[in-house]
């Protein structure tokens, strides 16, 4: 990585959540690189550490805090961090996110309240912790990770997980619509991408269903860090609403 300045992204304040690996990881290694100042978070304290420590050898700039976004003190507190570090907050990134696939008919309750607190408590208390920032500072952006699934119902499997990420979506067409003006809001809505994200499922025969669809049409993550930094380096008067990605060989 060799940090270098990028109109629209150098020294931007970018804060992602779910950053230990996949999606979050490979987003704050490509900002990183084309100048922003990172504030990642999630779970895993050595993943955070050690992302921080590529970026910082690499001449970029980076700090980290272990989050759980089902706390929405968590969420205020990495805000906190970011402006205690850089003053500001430009970018918060919505992207943890789990999912689990099992038919309706399994009943698993407990897998639906980890998605629904993950992938939709979740974005809402990013919101909530950065919206106060970005208010008082009359800018920001919000950028949150969706999926195709929110765009078709992934089923017979996904019922549960897509109705999180078509909340999500309608979260975000909200909240552009409540505070656009000087904030920003975009949706990114992957397909299958290389990540943890298609180890989330308990569900024996539901889990190979995944696994091997994931390994027939998976992309790197960097293809959703590409577009995250898309919708980024726009001007101030350019809101990219929506960017549906999908691998070319995807038929969902």
């Amino acid at each position: 990585m060799n940090t270098q300045q990028h109109p629209g992204i150098s020294q931007k304040v970018v804060l992602i959540t779910g950053a230990s690996s996949g999606l979050g990881e490979s987003t704050a290694r490509l900002l990183a690189s084309r100048g922003a100042k990172l504030v990642v978070v999630a779970r895993r304290a050595d993943r955070l550490a050690q992302l921080v420590s590529d970026i910082q050898a690499a001449g970029g700039d980076a700090v980290y805090q272990v989050v759980d976004v089902t706390k929405a003190e968590d969420l205020q507190a990495a805000v906190k961090l970011a402006i205690d570090s850089y003053g500001r907050l430009d970018v918060i990134i919505n992207n943890a996110g789990l999912m689990s696939i099992a038919p309706m008919s399994e009943r698993r309750t407990d897998e639906w309240d980890r998605m629904i607190d993950i992938n939709i408590k979740g974005v809402l208390y990013g919101i909530a912790a950065a919206l106060p920032v970005f208010e008082a500072q009359h800018s920001g952006h919000f950028i949150n990770i969706s999926s195709v699934a929110g765009v078709k119902v992934f089923s017979p499997g996904g019922t549960v997980y897509s109705g999180t990420k078509f909340a999500v979506r309608a979260i975000s067409e909200g909240l552009r619509h409540e505070v656009g003006g000087h904030i920003r809001t975009t949706t990114i809505l992957p397909g299958a991408v290389e990540s943890e994200l298609k180890h989330g499922s308990s569900h024996g025969a539901s889990a190979e269903f995944v696994q091997a669809f994931y390994q027939q049409n998976q992309i790197p993550a960097d293809a959703v860090a590409r577009a995250v930094a898309y919708a980024i380096e726009q001007p101030d008067n350019v809101d990219i609403n929506e960017i549906v990605l999908r691998p070319t060989v995807q038929e969902f």
